[in-house]
Order: structure tokens, then sequence, then C-alpha cells
């Protein structure tokens, strides 16, 4: 979706949040939906992994966060923003819901939302406890913690409005195939891709189910991005001619599909549930398989030095220092996760899903 379009979306939301007081002066806008709720992994962390000592994933140190406000790493595993954090932005918000771990989530900061995400956690919770991350299980008594937090700051009528209206995100299981399917040889033997796609996606539904049970009205869950064209899959699986691996996108379109069916099906069973796929597997694979198409110079390279031992593979080597000199250039920050040029163009491409969730 052109930027254009964007900025429209972004006119919509202004007006239709905007209220006009007596002799036509005008109030200040208002977010169209008072929270956002995020789950998952390390796309849409922004630094619960900071507050967990054995995470094995973090991104609180440079050059992390070097395009993000005062230039420091948050948490988020990117040089700026991350995609929930400028959906929130076209949502009217001036704030970003903070991590649940972190003292900032506390008082009226819970107003507006919480994250519960942490990278390395995924919908297999095994995939996430291999990693000392937050499962999604545990993610989600998180959240019924944060509900009784928001009933004592806004009271109970009040909270329950909030949480029926508010953008519940979804956003995890790269994990699920990088960081545990492809290299555990007991779980690919034990499941072929298209039983562990059903399995993911059974986890999904009932989380979904719960969230729904829970109060939650709003939700949008990501596809799965397409993983053989991610720097850290072709380093690893891939034939050494620098392209995408065919096998691994199809695992991820198998997923996606039976993603698909299951959004469906939970749609059918509670009609007044709002639910979508917010597409990233679209917009990454034009990115990757043609950058100059759309203002990009490379996506098989990564702005940042990235190690070359274990789980650094996928990440900013601490011990390295320098970067690319622009970010924005660069469709991938890391080997696994977009710069934020990247992310903007993936929150653009995913609007029309999100305008379905908010009105």
């Amino acid at each position: 979706m052109a930027s254009s379009q964007l900025v429209v979306v972004c006119l919509f939301v202004a007006s239709a949040v905007t209220v006009t007081m007596n002799g036509g002066a005008q109030a200040q806008a208002q977010p169209i939906v008072p929270a956002v709720i995020s789950f998952g992994d390390s796309t849409v962390d922004v630094g619960n992994n900071n507050y967990l000592p054995g995470a094995v994933f973090k991104a609180d140190y440079a050059p992390y966060g070097q395009g993000f406000a005062r230039h420091k790493a948050t948490g988020r595993f990117s040089d700026g923003k991350i995609v929930t954090d400028i959906t929130a932005e076209t949502l009217g918000f001036e704030s970003y819901a903070p991590p649940y771990l972190s003292p900032q989530a506390s008082g009226k900061n819970l107003l507006t939302g919480a994250n519960f995400a942490s990278a390395a956690s995924s919908y297999y919770d095994d995939t996430a406890a291999m990693y000392d991350a937050i499962t999604l299980t545990q993610q989600l008594k998180y959240y019924k913690e944060y509900q009784s937090k928001l009933a004592a700051v806004a009271g109970r009528a009040r909270a329950r409005a909030i949480l029926g209206d508010a953008l519940y995100v979804v956003s995890t299981g790269t994990g699920d195939f990088l960081q545990n399917y492809y290299h555990n040889a007991s779980l690919s033997h034990r499941y072929d891709v298209e039983q562990y796609t059903d399995l993911l996606v059974g986890i999904f539904s009932g989380f979904a189910n719960e969230l729904y049970r829970l109060g939650a009205r709003r939700i949008g869950v990501t596809s799965m991005p397409p993983l053989g064209c991610l720097p850290a899959s072709i380093r690893l699986y891939g034939d050494g001619k620098g392209a995408c691996v065919p096998r691994l996108n199809r695992d991820a379109e198998t997923f996606n599909a039976k993603l698909n069916a299951t959004v469906k099906a939970l749609k059918r069973r509670h009609a007044d549930l709002k639910l979508a796929i917010l597409d990233i597997y679209t917009p990454l694979r034009k990115l990757a398989q043609d950058p100059a198409a759309y203002g990009f110079a490379d996506a098989r390279g990564t702005c940042c030095r990235t190690g070359t031992a274990k789980t650094r593979v996928y990440l900013c080597n601490p011990t390295t220092a320098g970067t690319c000199r622009n970010a924005s250039s660069y469709v991938f920050f890391d080997a696994v996760h977009p710069s934020e040029a990247a992310n903007v163009f993936i929150a653009e491409s995913t609007v029309d899903a999100g305008i379905e969730l908010v009105t």
C-alpha cells in the first residue's frame, strides 16, 4: 500500500475521533480505541526481556534503538520503531503501551494497554522455555493479572469497557520454526510440517478463544513471515546462492493457509468478534524479492553486524562496533528483524485489516 493511502487512513482516524464542542471548538482528538494490548515474540517485544535475567534474546544494547527516541536501546529488535509502535501512532496514541514487566506498567499507564511480548516466545511453550522467554501461557496469566490491576485503577465498569474495545495484537510463531523445529530432530521426527502447523494453529485457536472469554472483541493476528527470506535462514539453510529458501517459505505458506481457515472458523463461532489476519508475509516477501522497487537497496545483508555462533547468528553482535550508514536502505536491521523503514512499509500494508478491526 502506498504511503499516500496511509495518510488517507490517518485522516480517517483523526476525523473519526475528533469531538466537536460548543461554538465549533474542537477538543483534543482521542485514540480510536482505548488501549493496545500485545502478545507474542520479538516482533512486538518492547522490553520485557530486559527484565528477565536468563533470557537468551535481548535488544538492550547498541546498535538497537539508534533511530528511536533518545537514540537508546529499549528492548525493541530494530533500529527504531516496530510495527505496533507505528500502529499505535496511526490510531492516535501519543505514547506506547509499556512492557508489562517494567516499572512503567503501573497506575494510569495501564489505561492505554500493556505489552506482554517476549523475544523467543512462540505458540509452542516448549520453544519459549528453551530460551527462558515468557511463554504464551504465562503471557495470558499476566494479562489476567493486568485485568485486576486495571480494575483497581479505573474501576470495574470502565476497565470492562477498555478491555472490550481495546485492540489486541498477537504476533508470534517464527521461533517455533527457526529456533526449534528446523534443528530439533526429536520434534521434526515426531511431527511433519502439516502436523506441526496444525499444532501451532490449534494453540492460537485456544488462545483466541480464551481472550474472547476474557472480554476481547478486536484481535489482530500476524501471519507467518516468509521464513526462507530472512537473512539468518539464508545463511543457515540456503545453498550458498544468497536467495530465499523455497522450502522454508512453503512451510510459512502452509501455516498461513491453516491460520486463515482457523480465523474464519473463529469468526463463525463468535458473531461479535472482530478477528483479522495482519498479513506480513506478502509485504516482507515483496521487499525481499525486489527491494529496489520499494526504495530499498539491500534485502540480503543486515544493517548491523551479526554474530556467527549459536543464537548470535540472529542478532546484532554486541562486541562489533558500527552499522550501515543508512538503516532505512536495508530491509533487515539484524538477521531476523526488519528495519524501521521496512516496518513502516509492513504497517502500511496491513492498514486495511486494521480498519476492519477498529471500525
